[in-house]
């Protein structure tokens, strides 16, 4: 999946001109945290977050006495190095961005001009989709060795009992470097007759631990 697949096109901007105010009232309307900061041509030359405008604004106990900070432009507080994105970009190469970075949000360029943005809630949908935990199923996670076709033997299994698979994902057992967990998300509220039939074929299923399934 690409960045382009979810990331906002329509995007709320300002210039650098604007005034801080102006950025507090568009991210009250809009219900978003962060500003890209563009100029004329729609290129992309700053970003303003929710934290930039606490950082700059008077404290609400103060606030009569430094009026005038709020009118101050956003020039005067926006970050100009920014970390973007670009509309091909791998979901999960962005992922590891936002993790590496402790970023929120990602703005997207395309021929140096802003075409849209990516937060940190978009990429969690994102997850979730892709893990397909918003559907109902059952999750089965299997504690398999590095060996070719590993992957191949669970699925026979899960297709023999006629069940539907909607996600797979791999990761590495932290406990042994020798071995990876494989968790597959089925469609069906029993999984019994799944869990049986990977134990059978000698398979580690580490979850569900159902009682009365043999391990």
């Amino acid at each position: 999946m690409i960045i382009e697949e979810i990331m906002k096109t329509e995007v709320t901007v300002l210039f650098k001109e604007d005034s801080i105010a102006d950025a507090i009232r568009l991210m009250a309307e809009k219900k978003i945290r962060h500003i890209p900061i563009v100029d004329l041509d729609q290129k992309l030359i700053g970003l303003v977050s929710d934290r930039d405008i606490k950082d700059a604004a008077p404290s609400i106990f103060r606030i009569d006495e430094h009026r005038e900070d709020l009118l101050k432009p956003l020039e005067t507080i926006m970050k100009t190095n920014i970390l973007t994105g670009h509309p091909l970009d791998f979901v999960e190469e962005v992922a590891a961005v936002f993790y590496e970075h402790h970023i929120s949000c990602l703005p997207v360029v395309k021929e140096k001009k802003l075409v849209g943005i990516v937060t940190e809630t978009d990429l969690l949908h994102t997850l979730v989709e892709l893990t397909g935990a918003h559907q109902p199923g059952s999750q089965i996670e299997v504690k398999v060795p590095h060996k070719t076709g590993i992957l191949t033997d669970i699925t026979a299994v899960i297709s023999r009992r006629k069940g539907n698979i909607l996600s797979i994902l791999v990761y590495p057992d932290k406990t042994d470097e020798n071995a990876k967990i494989i968790v597959v998300r089925v469609q069906t509220m029993n999984p019994t007759g799944i869990i049986e039939e990977l134990k059978k074929a000698g398979h580690q299923v580490l979850w569900p631990n159902l009682p009365g399934v043999s391990s």
